[in-house]
């Protein structure tokens, strides 16, 4: 997922940068100092964990949650008092992939990073990829599911949770199916994320037999007559946004003021977040739905491994954990294990990945040979008394 300048708190963003550079004496870190100011020979050496997305952009909603997941692990971890500490650093990108292209440059030339979580949107991965694999620089996306990214045959590349040709189709087939719909108007926001996502549900809306009508809009405008008219002259059944939250309020806004009443908005991962309710007003918001390739840990949780992250997260935070946070957490998890194994430099922590098969609050965690996660859930939301809340996987979920 991610915006056109960018990409997708509780548990459920845009692409979080995971540095790992071990600041030891020798390698151009900072060896860390004891505290009675004596000899450092015996201090622990410190491992940088960097986290890039748009922190405080349009779309920070859905990146502050995995960067606060991955937080969450490292504190734990770090409060065990390990001989090799992480530290967490922080990359704004605001979505935009020249900002995040300048940032790994520096987390790679200036910080040393051994390793990164992110970018968070789709947009951004894109641009910083290239840099990260000639560097030799492992990473794992919390959130950016453009299916193109694991096709540039990256050895460095990772993704924790499944690609928009899993999303889209699920979404598709729920539209079509739970949701009966046979006339759907699908928009997109014209991004690397929006579009791909909505092509994906056209394609898979056409193999049911649905009716589809196609238009775009431009998310930097805030007008959107022209497609919200020519949505009013359709008549359909159920409407389908590519794109991201701050865009799909103000769009699902407008075409309820004009009379729109009676179609489905449905959405995908971009728009999980508080502020598409926000952006629309929780009576216009009411009923929404949207898909995503993430789990969210509800209150009312009883797994128990999930339900210790979310009760962590309530803790450390103030709030339910939301979009991708749990993926968050597990990308930051699979980096930690690196570490506790002994492996702090690129090719070692690379390496590791790809032996990882570990059971995480989000999902069971393996890479494919092409960074890919092995897991392909799709789970569907539904905003109901003004809150976002999970109905189920897609492939079982059903509308009261």
């Amino acid at each position: 997922m991610r915006p056109k300048t960018a990409r997708l708190g509780g548990v459920l963003a845009a692409g979080v940068a995971l540095t790992l550079g071990l600041a030891a004496c020798g390698d151009g870190g900072t060896e860390a100092k004891p505290a009675d100011g004596g000899s450092s020979a015996a201090a622990s050496s410190t491992v940088k964990i960097g986290f890039m997305g748009d922190l405080t952009g349009p779309n920070a909603g859905i990146v502050i949650p995995p960067r606060n997941g991955a937080k969450l692990v490292i504190d734990e971890y770090n409060k065990t008092n390990p001989a090799v500490k992480v530290e967490l650093v922080e990359y704004d990108s605001q979505g935009d992939p020249s900002k995040a292209v300048a940032l790994a440059q520096q987390a790679i030339k200036t910080d040393k990073v051994a390793s990164m979580i992110g970018p968070a949107f789709s947009g951004e991965s894109a641009q910083v990829g290239p840099v990260l694999e000639e560097a030799e620089i492992p990473s794992i996306t919390a959130s950016a599911t453009n299916t193109k990214l694991a096709e540039n045959g990256w050895k460095f590349w990772h993704r924790i949770l499944p690609n928009d040709s899993v999303q889209g189709p699920g979404i598709a087939d729920f539209i079509a199916g739970a949701a009966a719909a046979k006339n759907v108007f699908v928009i997109d926001d014209k991004s690397e994320y929006g579009k791909p996502l909505a092509d994906a549900v056209r394609a898979q809306l056409t193999t049911k037999g649905a009716k589809v009508v196609d238009d775009s809009l431009d998310p930097a405008e805030s007008d959107f007559s022209s497609v919200v008219n020519k949505v009013a002259a359709a008549k359909p059944d159920a409407i389908f946004f590519g794109g991201y939250y701050a865009a799909a309020g103000n769009l699902l806004k407008q075409l309820r003021d004009k009379g729109v009443k009676d179609a489905k908005f449905f959405s995908g991962d971009g728009s999980l977040d508080r502020g598409l309710i926000d952006g629309a007003g929780a009576p216009n918001a009411e009923g929404a739905l949207v898909g995503c390739p993430c789990y969210i840990a509800t209150p009312d949780v009883t797994d128990a491994k999930v339900k210790g992250f979310a009760d962590a997260y309530k803790a450390a935070f103030s709030a339910d954990p939301s979009i991708y946070a749990a993926e968050g957490y597990d990308a930051a998890t699979v980096f930690i294990e690196a570490v506790k194994a002994g492996n702090t430099t690129p090719d070692k922590i690379n390496t590791f990945i790809g032996t990882v098969d570990l059971a995480g609050v989000s999902k069971q965690v393996k890479f494919g040979p092409n960074g890919e996660v092995e897991a392909k859930d799709i789970y569907m939301y539904q905003v109901k008394d003004g809150a976002i809340t999970l109905l189920g996987k897609a492939a079982e979920a059903k509308l009261s």
